[in-house]
């Protein structure tokens, strides 16, 4: 399968297109949940709670965050690859931050979460008709096709797990 071209989606999704490497898509998906959940399984309870400045999100703020967004562009590509042509609307992370109080949550159980969420993505895409990968739709005011939606998970969870190396845990 070919990386997703320009016209795909909004120039601002390929911060997190370009970060995929080459390959098929739902092998870097799979290998992906290994290695992430590898990480998120090294970070104590403790750790999970830390922010690195006031005003930012907790290590399990983020995590609930790439929960969110994950089923968020799931649910995208679902509705695309199956041919439903009214728009999606918007998803503003911070009110699903404010809603979801992660930090209540224990650490262990949003790793869980991770993995049963990048299940279903990864069930999602091994199933998916061929024809389904280039169907098109509009969200949050921006057009997606599906295979573009498939790589936005992967860059997405590459950005914030570089995030959560580089601001919170130095030494990972």
């Amino acid at each position: 399968m070919s990386r997703p071209a320009s016209a795909e989606t909004a120039p601002y999704y390929f911060r997190y297109i370009d970060l995929v490497p080459d390959g098929d898509v739902v092998e870097i998906l799979a290998k992906q949940l290994t290695e992430t959940n590898s990480f998120l399984a090294r970070i104590s309870e403790e750790e999970s709670l830390y922010r690195y400045a006031p005003d930012k999100w907790t290590i399990r703020q983020v995590l609930n965050h790439l929960n969110d967004t994950e089923r968020v562009f799931l649910n995208r590509a679902l509705w695309f690859a199956r041919g439903f042509a009214e728009p999606l609307p918007s998803f503003d992370q911070d009110i699903g931050v404010a809603g979801a109080d992660a930090n209540r949550v224990i650490w262990t159980n949003l790793v869980e979460e991770f993995r049963h969420v990048r299940l279903d993505t990864l069930s999602f895409f091994r199933n998916l008709a061929p024809v389904a990968w280039s169907r098109t739709g509009v969200a949050s005011g921006n057009p997606f096709t599906v295979r573009a939606l498939a790589y936005i998970i992967v860059g997405h969870t590459k950005h914030h797990e570089a995030v959560i190396r580089e601001r919170y845990l130095s030494d990972a």
